[in-house]
């Protein structure tokens, strides 16, 4: 039997990079997922990759009122990933403080707004992405610390409140997906590899990567209250 046959998942910010990744990895496990995304265009292209049985929903997650619709909505999920964030970045002094407020309320806010409204079984899992800075700070990138951070904090209080139901975090490191897409690809690939050359792993990671660990999250029923690494060492490196 597939390890989430018939499982319900949805994975919010499922259309592309880490999530759209869980997704299929999830589709592969035999769940029937839905993914929600902002953007129908990018979701309708992620389809075609995760094949004809999955399902999309519009959803911002800035939306107190389109969150808690869409919950309204739909029937009870067994597992719920949120990766959907958008976390400008800077020196604390350059970075304008809109911006910063922005960044918390996509990441944080928008994860205590799933959890707040999800309608989750009995023995549910819900599972956030974090982010290494959360204990291995950047002097060019302190608020996404922090955020990461609160969210973690936010995921091992959540195993406890609503306990049966599981909830993990997953903490990635540098990984291979889209959001580098804006770089030349030249220097793109000199990053990565001087990346790689400092890691203890000696690569960067893949989506793919990310997605195990998220399904070990899923599928473990004595996990809950944990914040997994997978960062290639960059926390102890």
């Amino acid at each position: 039997m597939a390890l989430l046959a018939d499982s319900r998942v949805l994975v919010v910010g499922g259309s592309s990079g880490i999530g759209l990744a869980v997704a299929c990895a999830c589709v592969g496990a035999g769940a029937k997922v839905t993914i929600a995304s902002r953007s129908q265009s990018k979701l309708a292209e992620a389809v075609r990759s995760l094949g004809s049985t999955a399902r999309t929903a519009v959803l911002d997650t800035a939306d107190e009122d389109g969150v808690a619709a869409f919950f309204r909505d739909h029937e009870a999920f067994d597992h719920v990933v949120v990766s959907a964030a958008q976390t400008p970045s800077g020196p604390l002094r350059q970075l304008p403080l809109e911006q910063a407020r922005s960044a918390m309320d996509s990441k944080f806010w928008g994860a205590y707004r799933i959890a707040r409204f999800a309608r989750l079984s009995e023995r549910a899992s819900l599972t956030f992405i974090s982010g290494f800075l959360s204990e291995r700070p950047s002097a060019n990138a302190v608020l996404q610390g922090a955020i990461n951070a609160a969210l973690e904090a936010l995921g091992r209080g959540l195993a406890l409140e609503l306990s049966p139901v599981r909830v993990n975090v997953v903490s990635p490191g540098m990984i291979d997906t889209p959001l580098w897409s804006k770089l030349d690809p030249a220097a793109r690939n000199a990053m990565f590899e001087r990346a790689a050359a400092s890691l203890p792993a000696k690569a960067v990671g893949q989506p793919t990567d990310i997605a195990n660990a998220v399904l070990f999250a899923m599928t473990t029923l004595f996990a809950t209250g944990s914040t997994i690494r997978v960062d290639g060492g960059a926390t102890i490196g």
